[in-house]
């Protein structure tokens, strides 16, 4: 399936805070420190916090790296469809009342495949996108004993949309 980006006005409450621009989406996801994802197994859902690397272009993708066992690992054996979000640039704001506080923020929200990444190649290329996220585009090298202990996930994105609040 195809990447489908979209920020259709129509579908936010706030019209004005939609993102329309691929680029003003992406500066987001760079800014980012954390990326969420959200998996489900049935009715139960399940949302884990982790670090990630990005590679935008015609079929864009988020990678993570992990631990060889864990819950999402099982939700994502049962149901590979998730959901990821990210925010950057946190501001509250206050009032005279209650409910005159607010946050500012920017996000990102979207949907897509997540799968286990075998290729030993493939792999070493999701950990420096991994890597280039948090340390800049250099040259990595990494321990053969614990790469063999880590899984790498590659999440192909099908959708997302940005927020600016």
């Amino acid at each position: 399936m195809n990447f489908l980006y979209y920020a259709k006005k129509q579908e936010m409450r706030r019209n004005e805070r939609a993102l329309t621009d691929i680029t003003a989406i992406e500066e987001i996801i760079k800014k980012a420190d954390v990326c969420r994802i959200a998996v489900a197994n049935g009715n139960i859902p399940y949302i884990v916090t982790m670090n990630f690397g990005y590679s935008g272009g015609v079929s864009p993708v988020i990678y993570f790296h992990c631990a060889r066992e864990g819950r999402k690992l099982e939700m994502i054996k049962i149901n590979n469809y998730v959901c990821f979000s990210m925010d950057t640039d946190h501001k509250i704001y206050d009032g005279e009342d209650g409910c005159d506080w607010g946050m500012s923020y920017n996000s990102v929200i979207g949907y897509g495949n997540i799968s286990e990444v075998d290729d030993p190649e493939l792999r070493i290329a999701g950990l420096d996108c991994i890597m280039k996220h948090y340390g800049g585009d250099k040259k990595y090298s990494y321990n053969d004993k614990v790469l063999s202990r880590t899984i790498i996930l590659r999440l192909n994105i099908l959708e997302m949309t940005g927020k600016k609040c």
